[in-house]
């Protein structure tokens, strides 16, 4: 079922009832608040009884749950009423960094997330938030020429991610695999958000998503997204009822030296010299960009960001 438009005070129905988890990272807070802002009631699941107190004083319209997506039941009751799902995957704090066994971990997750959506008769859409780096990991042996862009019909090569150590590519791409084959098999509705590297207050140069970081650059692939355009890309794709499949979102292609210096200070400030050998501060040089977001620029088109009014 497509889902119908978003209700607010003063409609003859009742405000639409969505999950998003886990609201306690940088973007499912942000994108609880714009959620709310929208009118929407929001059960925002979270993993630490910290984050649940901060978030306690966030209005009438918000339900703050301590949920585990590994823990089957603990989804299901963050989920009862709701219409929707936004799903982010958050690494455990006692397990922050990437490594192999990350995957297995998101693809329990995915797979109990999934599981508890189609259980739920009320979900009537689920946005997975997935990664860019589900999507441009190619083994350069492949047969897909080299000029050929990439979009969000491409996946990851699992076997070339486990070769190069490349633990998120690896996670997203399984996590992602395992999601859409339990979204068709139970009939549920699912699109999915692959976001280039969030630009967040608190990104470090050990965000796992920049491993491999001079070779995207080089492939012309290495994206980013600030925070306000991927939270509107997924309430996008939620509210438009011809929104299907994968999405690539970024809103800038790290391609020429000026950008990956820019970028290589606000992770290394002040030193740069863990840049690419091949970038040079003060030298011209632009890659050519190699992926493409047109299908989620065409949706966005038309979506309405500023907050809606609301009636009395």
């Amino acid at each position: 079922m497509a889902p119908a438009a978003v209700e607010f005070p003063g409609s003859s129905s009742s405000f639409k009832r969505v999950c998003v988890m886990d609201a306690g990272g940088c973007f499912g807070s942000a994108l609880v608040h714009r959620l709310l802002q929208r009118g929407y009631i929001v059960h925002a699941a979270i993993s630490s009884h910290v984050e649940m107190q901060s978030m306690a004083g966030d209005g009438k319209n918000l339900r703050v749950f301590h949920t585990d997506p590994l823990d089957y039941h603990s989804i299901v009751e963050a989920l009862e009423g709701c219409y929707g799902l936004f799903y982010c995957f958050q690494p455990p704090s006692d397990h922050p960094s990437y490594d192999e066994s990350m995957a297995e971990m998101e693809v329990r997750a995915a797979h109990n997330v999934l599981e508890a959506c189609a259980q739920t008769d009320t979900i009537d859409k689920v946005v997975f938030t997935s990664s860019a780096t589900a999507v441009i990991w190619r083994d350069p042996s492949d047969s897909t020429p080299s000029s050929q862009d990439v979009d969000e019909r491409n996946w990851s090569n699992v076997n070339f991610c486990k070769k190069f150590k490349l633990w998120h590519g690896l996670s997203k791409t399984l996590a992602e695999k395992t999601a859409w084959a339990l979204a068709m098999d139970r009939g549920v509705s699912m699109v999915t958000i692959n976001a280039g590297l969030l630009l967040s207050p608190d990104l470090t140069i050990t965000h796992p998503y920049l491993k491999g970081a001079a070779e995207m650059y080089e492939d012309g692939v290495f994206v980013t997204v600030d925070l306000k355009f991927l939270v509107d890309s997924h309430i996008c794709v939620f509210e438009d009822v011809s929104a299907y499949g994968r999405y690539l979102c970024f809103n800038r292609v790290v391609n020429c030296n000026e950008d990956a210096v820019k970028l290589a200070k606000i992770l290394l400030p002040p030193d740069v010299s863990s840049l690419p050998p091949s970038i040079t501060v003060g030298e011209s040089r632009m890659v050519p960009q190699r992926i493409s977001n047109k299908k989620l620029n065409k949706l966005m088109v038309n979506f309405d960001s500023p907050v809606p009014t609301l009636s009395s």
